[in-house]
């Protein structure tokens, strides 16, 4: 197919991990990258992609996400190795983040396919969202955006938009991946580990 991506959004409960963030001084969009990335880790099929005929297993992937610099109204995409340790992770994050408000990027580093993909919109409470792609039927990194958080009853609820390449992703595994990541989120202990 020549778009053999599909994508879905799913509302997801955060009120548990943003009290688990504030109480311990945490970062909002840090603990979302390493979330995502601790998720789709553990899950094959989010690190399985697709090179010419063939499916090759990465033993980790590693989130490319977009910030905010210094520029007016320019973004720029951040690199940081996927680590377990959630404090390192963070502090990772934190200072690729700072590196690249001053000397922004938009490109990732050539000819690698370990990546996963991740976009915050936190201006839209979305229920749809697919991404920009030049190559999508060769193309089999996920991608993954969350957006602006809503009060219903005594959830808030963010959305999390996945694209996934068809080839090596299927319902189930999208369906795995919220269902965990909506544990870590209801019960962050589960998940983050700090020092």
């Amino acid at each position: 197919m020549e778009m053999p991506h599909f994508s879905m959004v799913a509302p997801i409960n955060v009120k548990p991990i943003t009290e688990f963030i504030k109480d311990n001084q945490l970062h909002f969009s840090g603990t979302m990258v390493y979330l995502i990335s601790k998720v789709a880790n553990e899950i094959p099929e989010f690190r399985w992609r697709i090179r010419g005929n063939q499916v090759v297993e990465h033993e980790l992937v590693h989130p490319s996400f977009t910030v905010s610099t210094d520029e007016a109204d320019v973004f720029s995409f951040c690199y940081v190795d996927f680590q377990p340790d959630y404090t390192h992770f963070v502090a990772a994050v934190a200072e690729a983040q700072r590196q690249m408000r001053k000397a922004p990027s938009l490109e990732d580093i050539p000819d690698r396919d370990d990546y996963l993909f991740m976009s915050a919109m936190p201006w839209v409470h979305f229920t749809g969202f697919v991404h920009a792609m030049h190559s999508p039927a060769r193309d089999s990194v996920p991608r993954f955006t969350w957006g602006k958080t809503k009060r219903q009853g005594d959830e808030l609820l963010m959305p999390l938009g996945v694209q996934a390449h068809h080839g090596v992703v299927d319902g189930r595994h999208v369906g795995m991946f919220y269902d965990r990541f909506s544990t870590y989120c209801e019960k962050p202990d589960k998940a983050i580990m700090l020092q």
